[in-house]
């Protein structure tokens, strides 16, 4: 069991230094900044995406400090400050280290944590302490530092949501046990609920030991044998195997009121709103941030870049938040034409696109769509969701479109200069 294995020695990185394996890895955090067309680019990694209120004034102080002013949400639940100076040195790290957003600076891009964002919400289980768990020993192992700012762990409320992200490492509660799960395999190793954010920084740690030759940076980039080596080794620590293929399709919140099932009074629990291409202005921040102090004082950022805000709330109070928070432009209902709709940053925020795809995403917006769609200005398609969606990418010959099912791409049309004939073959590929 996994009282056998060898337990996380406290990190001699843990109050600065450099990841062994950084050289090769670009990823963008709080320290390595990455230099766009619009300005350098922090990463601020939000653990589960939670977030308190006075946490998030701190991101506002320094976006607006030093940045655009604007908060990206990203399709991990965390939160990129863009148009940074390049003269800003360690100006944000400092502010962000004040609020507690930057509690190791060796590990900062190591703490890739997505959770189920109702969790403890609707009825179904809380993952706070394990939450909590997993980033304290992510942080205090002197190995996790050298995980890359791709690797992802995801913890799941047993509803699915996260499991469909495609972490390398998933824990997916089941009762007083939790499921552990690596990389994409329908294996799953059950374990005591307790012991399992320890189990996933093993077996973290596991694939960082594997990956020393083969250069990889994610679970599913290790050779099929190597990948088969680490499963088995972390199945003989951790327990019995229990066969739970992982689910196809990644479902957000439905934005709107959230009741849990026992729930009689018509009060909700929280509210999820919706964020268009996941861009906040300041004055939508604050508004959300306020409201969050209103209720619960915490908001918790999606993978599909949206916000929860938990209660609870009063008979009339969800409604009348939803109200204000729909006036100033945020997503509140599943009928809004922006429901589904995303975009990577595009043109001219990064130097690869080969078009404003979020302008054109704006301009095609129409009926709320079957399936969700994506807008990509090149074919590095970054953000893109997972499951089942529309695939717009911008290609010299034009925008193609394709209908994607999992590894399955079915192309679909191709249009070129014709922004009536794009947004119509949009709808009717959503359609």
């Amino acid at each position: 069991m996994l009282a056998a294995m060898p337990e996380s020695a406290p990190s001699p990185l843990s109050t600065g230094g450099t990841s062994p394996r950084d050289g090769g890895d670009a990823c963008p955090g709080t320290l390595r900044l990455h230099q766009a067309d619009d300005g350098a680019l922090a990463r601020v990694r939000i653990p589960g995406g939670v977030l308190s209120a006075d946490r998030a004034d701190a991101l506002l102080a320094v976006a607006g400090r030093f940045g655009d002013g604007d908060l990206h949400l990203t399709s991990r639940g965390n939160v990129q400050l863009r148009g940074l100076d390049a003269e800003c040195g360690g100006g944000p790290a400092e502010l962000l280290t004040a609020a507690g957003l930057l509690p190791s600076a060796a590990h900062e891009r190591a703490r890739n944590i997505v959770a189920s964002p109702l969790a403890g919400l609707d009825g179904s289980p809380a993952l706070g302490d394990r939450l909590s768990a997993l980033d304290g020993l992510v942080c205090a192992s002197a190995a996790a530092a050298s995980l890359s700012g791709r690797f992802l762990f995801a913890l799941d409320d047993g509803r699915g949501d996260v499991d469909a992200l495609g972490a390398d490492v998933t824990l997916i509660a089941a009762g007083d046990s939790s499921l552990l799960r690596i990389g994409a395999g329908d294996e799953v190793f059950r374990v005591p609920a307790e012991e399992g954010p320890r189990a996933a920084l093993l077996a973290a740690e596991a694939f960082l030991r594997a990956a020393r030759d083969s250069g990889a940076w994610r679970v599913k980039d290790l050779p099929d044998d190597v990948r088969a080596e680490v499963v088995r080794a972390v199945g003989a620590a951790a327990g019995p195997v229990v066969n739970r293929p992982r689910p196809r399709t990644a479902k957000a919140p439905q934005p709107g009121p959230v009741t849990a099932p026992d729930d009689h009074g018509g009060a909700a629990t929280a509210i999820s709103v919706g964020v268009p291409l996941g861009r906040l202005s300041a004055a939508q921040w604050r508004l959300l941030t306020d409201t969050a102090r209103r209720y619960g004082d915490e908001l918790r950022l999606t993978p599909w870049r949206g916000i929860v805000i938990p209660g609870p709330f009063g008979e009339n109070d969800a409604a009348a938040a939803l109200h204000t928070l729909a006036a100033a432009g945020l997503i509140t209902g599943p009928d809004s034409p922006w429901t589904g709709v995303g975009a990577c940053i595009g043109h001219p925020g990064c130097a690869k696109s080969l078009s404003d795809v979020r302008a054109e995403a704006g301009a095609a917006v129409g009926p709320v769509g079957r399936l969700p769609v994506y807008w990509s200005g090149c074919e590095r398609r970054c953000g893109h969701p997972h499951g089942e969606w529309i695939d717009v990418v911008v290609t010299p010959d034009g925008h193609r479109i394709s209908h994607v099912r999992g590894d399955r791409r079915d192309p679909s049309a191709t249009v070129r200069d014709d922004p009536a004939a794009l947004a119509a073959a949009v709808a009717a590929a959503r359609a």
